[in-house]
């Protein structure tokens, strides 16, 4: 471990140690949710800004486990750890990797994804309880689809819903499945909520995002992450979650808060099989990210014409 005592990041009210004694009290936690997943973490290096690393690096010792995963974009193939034990967790801390994005997916089963997710994102920084109430539409869409989700604070603005399912769902219909709960929700209260993808179509609202799927990351449970006060991503109970705020779960408050316990993992519900008529209507649902590329094209045709 080296230079301990500096100051993580600008704003952040803590020193590497700080992230380091945290990350080791809740290693048994964090590394439940990073297990045999790829992971990419956010490093914030001295003096520079923050970044996100997937490719593990050249001098990245030989006992940390890794996956080679071929990335479409950039066609070629990028070594991912795998964060399964405690030793690889404080090596990636002394690295000053604070924020840890594992995929939907294991390692060994890339087309199966363990989670169905929604990442419901308010306009502005101090949205969160606008988030909370559209965390709560999500909930009640899931319970007309005769599913069960668990809640936590992204760590940021924001609210994420986990709906654990089944080995036997595929990639396809998880993401199907997520596009209809979304829309559901969002015909919930349409004043609160939107599926827009593109941003200044969202008009104020709640993002409810829906692309979380595939080969997506989202940060884990129990993460820290780069923001003023270094916050943690918190498992909150669904009756509590009106009386948090982001900021009440930080790398200095969010052990003692836990304790001994595992929350994410004790609320986390058995693993769920969408209904085929909930994928059948998210497939009538175009993907946003695509329909948002098309929509963005025309747009710049038309103010070019």
């Amino acid at each position: 471990m080296s230079n301990l005592d500096e100051p993580l990041f600008e704003g952040a009210g803590a020193t590497k140690r700080d992230l380091v004694d945290y990350l080791d009290a809740v290693a048994d936690r964090i590394i439940r949710e990073l297990a045999d997943r790829p992971l990419s973490v956010v490093r914030v290096l001295r003096g520079r800004p923050s970044f996100m690393q997937k490719n593990v690096p050249k001098y990245t010792p030989p006992w940390v486990r890794t996956v080679q995963v071929w990335a479409e974009a950039s066609k070629r193939e990028v070594s991912y750890a795998l964060c399964n034990d405690r030793r690889t967790l404080l090596w990636l801390a002394n690295q000053r990797s604070v924020e840890y994005h594992p995929t939907l997916v294991l390692a060994d089963r890339r087309d199966r994804p363990t989670y169905l997710v929604l990442d419901l994102d308010p306009p502005a920084a101090d949205g969160f309880s606008s988030a909370v109430a559209a965390a709560h539409l999500v909930r009640q869409a899931l319970a007309d689809a005769d599913l069960v989700g668990a809640v936590k604070t992204s760590g940021a603005k924001g609210v994420h819903v986990f709906v654990p399912v089944s080995a036997e769902v595929t990639g396809e219909e998880v993401a199907a499945a997520t596009r209809a709960i979304a829309a559901r929700a969002e015909r919930l209260d349409p004043g609160l909520a939107t599926t827009a993808y593109i941003r200044e179509d969202r008009e104020g609202k709640v993002f409810l995002d829906s692309t979380r799927s595939g080969g997506a990351t989202v940060v884990a449970a129990y993460s820290p992450r780069i923001r003023p006060g270094t916050p943690v991503s918190f498992p909150v109970a669904w009756d509590n979650l009106d009386r948090v705020a982001p900021a009440d779960f930080t790398v200095h408050t969010a052990a003692r808060l836990l304790a001994d316990a595992d929350p994410w993992a004790d609320r986390m519900p058995e693993p769920q099989r969408p209904s085929s008529e909930l994928i059948e209507e998210g497939r009538a649902i175009p993907i946003a990210r695509v329909q948002a590329m098309h929509e963005g094209k025309r747009r710049a045709r038309a103010r070019r014409g």
